[in-house]
């Protein structure tokens, strides 16, 4: 299957405008538009496999949308880092779906994209659109502190590597809550994760200014965030799946637990021997969000 069509979306800011990455696959023309979004520190690339099943089995033409966030991928830094925050980035899935148009969009969101979603749900109407069929992995209102401070320490720590292979390992050292993986699909995933650096080796892709607001962060304004996020997901019309890493340290089972009695009342799906959060590689993950998005 080919790769994906690299293109930009202009979104505003308060210091001129920026321009977001997305990675394009499947018929640009295609009235079924699938738009996924990944987590705080990873791009769009993290979609391919999830993208190329889709494709593959889809009985109509489609179109799968993989955005990098601001900050991250190929997308532009952004001049002030207080805009590394959820409002700007649903902002920024808004201009991108004024761009696209989509008449039917469903949307996949890994963890920090499940919480953009959450926001596109309940203004995506603003631009002419509406989210038919929504995917949260391992993510909801609630997120456990605890994981939190877990990413906190190795977010931003701007590193190099003397080949992708040591960028590899490294981040596998950090992300060994994904679950089991082949060697050869942790290096392809590691692939969009690093950029040539100028020393002749490779860095990680994302501006490590993306750690600042996060940083500042406190358990206060966590929980006052809380009920913000419970609120737009109770107004969620979409119907909704929930996935969670039967380990995740983010989503407890409590939250998930709750998810399916309010709001959506999404339906849940556990995978054993994964924590936070669920990378869409493995055949059961695959099959499972295909069969909800293509059923």
């Amino acid at each position: 299957m080919a790769d994906p069509t690299l293109n930009y979306v202009p979104c505003a800011d308060a210091n001129g405008g920026h321009r977001m990455a997305y990675w394009q696959w499947g018929a640009p023309e295609a009235t079924h538009t699938i738009v996924c979004v990944h987590g705080l520190s990873r791009q769009g690339r993290d979609f391919d496999v999830l993208a190329q099943a889709l494709l593959a089995r889809s009985p109509q033409p489609l179109r799968v949308v993989c955005p990098d966030v601001a900050g991250r991928g190929q997308s532009d830094w952004l001049k002030d880092p207080q805009g590394y925050q959820l409002p700007s980035y649903a902002a920024d899935m808004l201009a991108l779906l004024a761009h696209l148009k989509p008449a039917t969009l469903d949307w996949v969101g890994t963890s920090m994209g499940g919480l953009i979603g959450l926001a596109v749900c309940a203004h995506a109407q603003t631009v002419g659109a509406s989210v038919r069929r929504l995917v949260l992995n391992d993510v909801g209102p609630t997120l456990q502190w605890e994981a939190l401070a877990r990413i906190g320490t190795y977010l931003g720590k701007a590193q190099t590597f003397d080949s992708l292979q040591q960028a590899a390992d490294a981040m596998w050292a950090i992300s060994q809550s994904f679950g089991p993986h082949t060697p050869a699909q942790w290096l392809e995933l590691s692939r969009h994760m690093v950029k040539p650096a100028p020393d002749g080796r490779v860095a990680l892709h994302y501006d490590p200014a993306i750690a600042v607001p996060f940083g500042a962060v406190t358990q206060e304004i966590a929980a006052q965030g809380e009920a913000q996020l419970w609120q737009l997901y109770d107004s969620i019309t979409a119907q909704t799946l929930l996935l969670r890493g039967a380990n995740s340290d983010l989503l407890s089972t409590a939250t998930a637990q709750a998810m399916t009695q309010r709001g959506p009342k999404a339906r849940l799906v556990e995978f054993a021997g994964v924590g936070h959060a669920p990378t869409l590689i493995a055949p059961d993950q695959v099959n499972t969000v295909t069969s909800f998005l293509l059923g």
